[in-house]
């Protein structure tokens, strides 16, 4: 259960900038495009997508995230949220993810292609490194605990969308900069970036246990199969397959937890 100890004035402040950093990210993705300023986040990818490209309506998926964020981050200002293990050991980490993706919007706007790349793959690394370092306490959450809704939900969900995103910014920039190795085809290329963000997608999920981090991921992969079916059909084909076995393998590793297993992992951790 979550903690009812008060949060402390130095994690009360903690909690804010958390909040602020939610706000910024937010802000930044829909003001941009009200305001028309620079390139949307799927004009960037439609770029230089010659090599691997994802449905625009994908990215139709940051409304959700917005909205867990969202929640993630008001919850902890209000009075009575306890001081958590799960909202003290993401708190940083999701702030500085928060603040990378709206920064990457901003980036991507005015086409620093290498600041995109950094920026994706460093928020990546900011929610990658929690959920795995905690994945027993994560394991170990009962299903009706707050924390395993209001805060491993949305924060695993950005953490997957961005595993299928910072690949596809990667071979992007390269694509378009020319950088892609010429050893071996584009093609083969995406299959290898699919293959990649398959693997870890159903690595993470085995370690925490949880279906909320590989639904992005299976959904951008949708993505794919869908916006390279009229011109590429064995990459599409690649790409479906992925994403089945990302969902059907998370279904199923997700529903072996076994509780009492990971409550004494979680304890002895």
């Amino acid at each position: 259960m979550s903690s009812i100890v008060r949060a402390t004035p130095a994690q009360m402040t903690r909690r804010v900038i958390v909040l602020a950093a939610a706000i910024f990210a937010i802000v930044a993705g829909q003001g941009q495009m009200a305001l028309g300023w620079g390139q949307t986040a799927a004009e960037f990818a439609a770029d230089s997508d010659a090599t691997l490209k994802v449905a625009g309506y994908a990215f139709a998926i940051w409304g959700v995230i917005y909205l867990g964020l969202l929640v993630y981050a008001v919850r902890q200002v209000l009075p009575q949220t306890g001081e958590s293990r799960m909202i003290h050991r993401f708190g940083w980490p999701s702030a500085a993810a928060m603040a990378g993706i709206g920064l990457w919007i901003i980036a991507a706007a005015l086409d620093a292609e290498i600041a995109t790349v950094v920026l994706i793959f460093g928020s990546l690394a900011a929610l990658l490194f929690p959920l795995l370092s905690n994945a027993g306490a994560i394991r170990a959450l009962p299903l009706r605990e707050r924390d395993r809704w209001m805060v491993v939900w949305p924060l695993a969900m950005l953490a997957g969308w961005l595993t299928v995103a910072a690949p596809l910014n990667l071979i992007t920039v390269a694509t378009g900069n020319g950088d892609l190795p010429a050893a071996l085809s584009p093609t083969v290329w995406a299959m290898i970036a699919i293959a990649a963000v398959a693997v870890v997608a159903l690595s993470v999920t085995q370690r925490i246990r949880t279906v909320a981090y590989a639904l992005p991921v299976a959904w951008g992969l949708l993505g794919a199969f869908v916006a390279e079916q009229p011109r590429n059909a064995s990459l599409a084909l690649f790409a479906l397959a992925a994403a089945v076995a990302v969902l059907v393998g998370a279904i199923v590793l997700s529903l072996r937890l076994r509780r009492g297993v990971e409550r004494r992992e979680s304890t002895e951790a």
